[in-house]
């Protein structure tokens, strides 16, 4: 009876969140039916730099949206020196490195509680877009060179946000992958990569989560500026992904409007005071664009603005220590521990005498610059928090090095004889605020030469060195085998210093993994001979092959490969079973593992789940990460880990019929603990339901139309008409020369036949050929 009455409570709840779904939509239809061209038209932009039109005499409200994806920026215009205080989490980079979503769902509750605290009713982000290149200037505000990885955590960001009545703004749609020229720049992308790569972490968020908006990118996608393409954003996001909400310019991003608004761009922001809007009604006037089709934008539009008002809560006040607690728990879990060495971490209780060296330790780089950058409540540094969790140990501090990384000789001369006397010596290294940002990209991968020389020199008188990196993205690492343990920070928040000192001292055992492949040198990625793009086009020859794809297709040994990180404690992958061996792919199927703590402390492990095909007809990566899943585990506990597989896992896009395919064949399910270390393999035979139907034309290959549905008769009729003849090769010479004929014809076009056959073929062979091929 209990259940039942549940049951009835959540199918309530779920009937009255439709039904105010609903009344949203028919009370904006009913106010833009009262509106006059020029008031349609006015709500087509902003009143100020983050607000939206009002419309008093109808009720309409204006409705506020602002910075960023990891903590919330208000401020007054561009005037970013007064915003107002707000909890610094860590940025995107690192917390995709906590490969959970729960997480980043909690964290997302914490920025709307705050958003709501100062009425703010949109928050611009989380930003979702792929790391093409290590250079990218923003790759700290975006979660990963995979799209699986990305979407996942950017549907728990999303879901936490709006949980508490404030909308998000997916960001940046689409292909925006540098910062140089990003205004004009054209990224050239064809449809395969566009939807294996660039979309999908998108399409998760959509269809998972329901942004309240998405923001359009600056860039030109194939030659069409992103806020006037159809093709994005009324055909995929509207039309295929099924986006209620409504689409926003990235500020400045407009170029001409009225384009926009028949595209499907509903907002643009900041104000233009006016001036697009002229344009918008005289293209209305002048017969250009429809004043349906602006009705339809001003709706979606209005039906979200007038749920942000409604959803507003007064009365909302912020526990700053509270969401301080959560911003170090968060940045904890996001701690990357790529080196650890004869266990030198944690750090032991019995040491007497410690090495702090570099800045970054009192004065930490704790968040990226540009739109993204926020007023923190607080700020807690390493060296402070690691005096706090061990007592016990005297901790002594050199800076050595000046604010931007620059080599000083006297400072690093003082490091190295703190590291003389002390058993240990901490190294905090990184990139400065200058060396990566919004509005430009990276010249390099490599640290300033004064961090590179420090660790170098230091290494020569103590051999217990722990480096701990404070950067948004990845970095090259001269150093690596002189040092004995590296754990990779990020940019981790306002309380990234403590969290350091968590991990550092075993408070909290590290469990990031890392969301993006760090190569040992920039000309080993595959875009380092164009990157980034300086003559007004990205073309992105590389296709599907970013990050840990093409390090895995070419053979080519990272640094450290994408999902990699290690634990204080270890852990035992076994027993991987499949519910069937065999499967039709609109199956379901799940495959289950056992993983064990095999080790004396609790942790935590990301389980990650790869698929790779045998035998393929196009090109496609080796593996591919499909599911992912974390788990707590005590020592000596084990668990099993279950993963539902769909069709759409065993896919690839096939841009001659412009949607996903199947190929029948087996299927290789690879199950560990990154994407270089895969223990388990569960092979599964797949039957493909659904068959691409194809057209053929004349331009089509003779090897395609062994595909066709009468493949065999029609296969045979276009050899005869080649060669004249109507015999089956019998004798071995015959068959040899059947098969040479096959191979040569194979990727011939039929319409050479006409030219080739020496009139055997003829053109009313050509068309009967093509009517049989094609029916059914």
């Amino acid at each position: 009876m209990k259940k039942i009455i549940l049951l009835l409570i959540g199918l309530t709840a779920s009937v009255q969140s439709f039904a105010q779904e609903v009344d949203y939509r028919v009370k904006a239809k009913k106010l833009v039916s009262q509106m006059t061209l020029e008031e349609k038209a006015s709500l087509c932009s902003g009143e100020t730099a983050w607000s939206t039109k009002p419309i008093a005499r109808l009720g309409i409200p204006s409705i506020f949206m602002t910075d960023g994806p990891h903590g919330l920026r208000k401020a007054e215009g561009f005037d970013f020196t007064n915003s107002v205080p707000s909890t610094c989490f860590p940025t995107a980079s690192a917390l995709a490195s906590s490969w959970n979503p729960a997480l980043a769902q909690k964290m997302g509750e914490a920025l709307g509680i705050e958003s709501q605290a100062n009425d703010v009713q949109i928050l611009l982000g989380p930003g979702v877009n792929m790391k093409r290149s290590p250079l990218g200037g923003r790759n700290f505000e975006y979660f990963s060179e995979d799209p699986v990885l990305a979407g996942k955590i950017a549907v728990g960001f999303i879901n936490g946000v709006q949980s508490q009545g404030v909308g998000t703004s997916m960001k940046h749609f689409a292909a925006n992958s540098q910062e140089t020229e990003r205004m004009s720049n054209s990224s050239n992308v064809d449809e395969r990569t566009l939807n294996e790569i660039y979309f999908p972490a998108f399409e998760m968020a959509v269809k998972e989560a329901q942004p309240w908006t998405v923001m359009c990118s600056y860039n030109r996608v194939n030659g069409v500026y992103a806020s006037e393409n159809p093709y994005l954003l009324n055909q995929i996001l509207k039309e295929k992904w099924g986006l209620k909400g409504f689409v926003v310019s990235d500020w400045g991003a407009v170029n001409e409007r009225p384009l926009g608004v028949d595209a499907g761009l509903h907002l643009e922001m900041p104000a233009s005071g006016g001036f697009n809007d002229k344009k918008i009604v005289e293209a209305v006037k002048k017969g250009t664009l429809s004043e349906a089709r602006l009705d339809e934008i001003v709706t979606d539009l209005l039906a979200i603005t007038l749920k942000a008002k409604d959803s507003h809560k007064k009365g909302i006040v912020v526990n700053k220590e509270k969401h301080n607690e959560l911003a170090r728990q968060v940045s904890g879990e996001c701690i990357v521990l790529l080196k650890n060495d004869n266990a030198i971490l944690p750090l032991k209780s019995s040491l007497k005498k410690v090495a702090i060296i570099g800045n970054f330790a009192k004065t930490p780089r704790y968040q990226g610059a540009g739109s993204s950058q926020v007023r923190p409540t607080q700020i807690l540094n390493a060296f402070d928090e690691l005096k706090k969790l061990a007592k016990g140990t005297e901790f002594s501090f050199a800076s050595g090095y000046n604010i931007e990384g620059e080599t000083d000789e006297a400072k690093i001369a003082e490091a190295v004889q703190n590291a003389k006397n002390s058993e240990v010596a901490i190294i905090f290294a990184g990139l400065p605020d200058s060396y990566e940002s919004e509005g430009y990209d990276r010249n390099n991968m490599d640290l300033p030469a004064g961090h590179n020389k420090l660790i170098a020199a230091v290494s020569e008188v103590n051999k217990n060195i722990v480096v701990v990196l404070l950067n948004g993205a990845a970095v090259t690492m001269p150093w690596k085998k002189g040092v004995s343990a590296i754990a990779e920070a990020y940019l981790g928040g306002q309380a990234g210093g403590g969290a350091i000192a968590d991990v550092l001292t075993g408070k909290v055992n590290p469990s990031g993994k890392l969301s993006e492949t760090f190569p040992m040198r920039l000309e080993d990625t595959p875009t380092a001979m164009d990157f980034p793009s300086k003559d007004g086009n990205a073309n992105y020859g590389e296709g599907i092959y970013i990050g840990y794809r093409y390090f895995d297709k070419k053979k080519i040994e990272p640094n450290f490969p994408f999902g990699y990180g290690l634990s204080y404690t270890t852990f035992a992958y076994s027993d991987i079973k499949s519910n069937t061996a065999s499967a039709k792919d609109s199956d379901d199927i799940t495959i289950s593992v056992k993983v064990k703590n095999t080790g004396k402390v609790a942790g935590k492990e990301v389980i990650q789940l790869y698929v790779h095909e045998q035998e393929t007809e196009i090109a496609r990566p080796e593996n591919e990460l499909k599911h992912f899943e974390k788990i707590a585990l005590l020592p000596g506990e084990e668990k099993t880990v279950s993963f539902k597989l769909t069709s759409r896992d065993f896919a690839y896009f096939n841009p001659k019929v412009h949607d996903w395919a199947i190929k029948s064949g087996k299927f290789d399910i690879l199950v560990g603990s990154s994407s270089r270390d895969l223990p388990l393999k569960q092979t599964i035979d797949i039957q493909s339901t659904k068959t691409a139907k194809v057209a053929l034309t004349r331009e089509s290959l003779f090897k395609e139309f062994k595909k066709a549905p009468n493949s065999q008769e029609i296969y045979g009729q276009l050899v005869q008409s080649f060669t004249g003849e109507n015999k089956k090769p019998e004798t071995e010479d015959e068959k040899k020369a059947a098969l040479f004929l096959e191979a040569m014809l194979a990727d011939m076009p039929i319409n050479k036949f006409l030219l080739l056959s020496g009139g055997k073929f003829t053109e009313e062979n050509l068309q009967a050929i093509l009517k049989a091929a094609n029916q059914n």
